[in-house]
């Protein structure tokens, strides 16, 4: 196989066509970014650099969790969100491109508590009024420059838009309101449901007329050993809104490839997933669903991202224990590719240093 640079190689990987090298990646909280600049203090760049990531994310202005790019969304920096929380707040608290509320919590390292400005809506009235974020009249011109730079750099584009559907309209109503109302068959929720995907829609073709790589796309629908809904629920309110976002992308460069992340159990939605148009599946944790098996089922069809347990194995596991996950979790997808082997989940304050040498030396090693 001819050489390949860290870009060409994951794409390359995520295709299924061959790899000539396992990538590297994760994600460190805080205090473990902390931990890496303590030990690579004359280090100039961050982990994944010294790490040689084959990827950078550009977030989505509508991520829900994606603070910083609330400014370029028009009037919502001076947006005064508090109007739809009559009953206040005990702590510190921000608010997103949405107007979903995250308050601190003393208690967590790093976890604030949500809080849902249409709770308490009872008519379609109330959400036409709502204060919607208007993307249109964003400016996205900044985009392609950030695509161009990465990409120069011999390294993939990846855009973190997770929260596409399901996640974002449940933030927005509580997650217990939207279901009685999809029970319920409230036009409520398709009028909910409609506006979120109508606005990831637009968002997804700018991406992909930037020329990014990788759209990550996602909605937690599973749980630790269960699906979140039933599969005719899925079906019903989700699965044709997710085709339509994919659809704008694809529509626009059909060789982007779609990523879809869900934390937990989801092996029944994975010929949905496949069905609209997804490429990769995050996380596959082996808490959750065996890789093997997935593997074995859909790994013609579908590449993968994650099999690293960030409950068990990378907290409490053992180095080699670590190594022999890497390397049986590799030799499983073959030689075609198929799978970015890295951990599930961002890495927390209890993983120890050098699990993740560990980590990062087995995906080195790998032949």
């Amino acid at each position: 196989m001819m050489a390949l640079n860290l870009r060409e190689n994951l794409l390359s990987l995520y295709r299924r066509q061959g790899y000539l090298h396992a990538p590297v990646g994760m994600h460190l909280c805080p205090s473990l970014e902390e931990e890496f600049r303590r030990r690579y203090p004359g280090f100039k760049g961050d982990y994944l650099d010294f790490f040689q990531a084959p990827y950078r994310i550009i977030y989505d202005p509508g991520f829900a969790w994606n603070f910083d790019e609330v400014w370029r969304i028009p009037g919502r920096d001076h947006m005064d969100w508090h109007r739809f929380y009559p009953d206040g707040f005990k702590y510190k608290v921000k608010f997103d491109g949405w107007g979903t509320a995250h308050e601190d919590n003393p208690d967590s390292k790093h976890m604030t508590r949500m809080h849902h400005p249409l709770r308490n809506a009872t008519s379609i009235a109330e959400l036409e009024t709502y204060p919607w974020p208007d993307f249109k009249a964003m400016d996205f011109s900044y985009l392609k420059s950030k695509v161009d730079e990465i990409q120069t750099r011999n390294l993939a584009v990846f855009v973190w838009a997770e929260c596409t559907v399901w996640e974002t309209s449940w933030y927005l109503r509580g997650m217990d309101n939207l279901f009685v109302d999809m029970a319920s068959e409230d036009p409520m929720a398709t009028y909910l449901l409609d506006k979120v995907t109508e606005l990831a829609c637009f968002r997804a073709a700018r991406f992909a007329e930037a020329g990014v790589d990788i759209l990550g796309l996602g909605d937690d629908i599973g749980m630790q050993s269960t699906i979140m809904m039933s599969e005719d629920m899925y079906r019903t309110w989700l699965k044709p809104r997710l085709a339509r976002v994919i659809a704008a992308a694809k529509s626009v460069k059909p060789d982007l490839l779609v990523s879809y992340h869900s934390c937990g159990y989801v092996a029944p939605y994975i010929p949905d997933l496949i069905e609209v148009g997804v490429d990769i599946l995050n996380p596959v944790q082996p808490e959750c669903m065996d890789f093997a098996d997935i593997h074995a089922r859909f790994g013609d069809r579908l590449s993968f991202n994650g099999t690293l347990g960030t409950q068990q194995l990378m907290p409490f596991g053992t180095p080699d224990q670590i190594k022999a996950e890497v390397r049986r979790n590799l030799g499983i997808a073959g030689a075609k590719g198929g799978l970015f082997c890295c951990p599930t989940h961002m890495l927390e304050p209890e993983v120890p240093w050098e699990n993740i040498e560990a980590y990062v030396q087995a995906c080195k090693e790998y032949q």
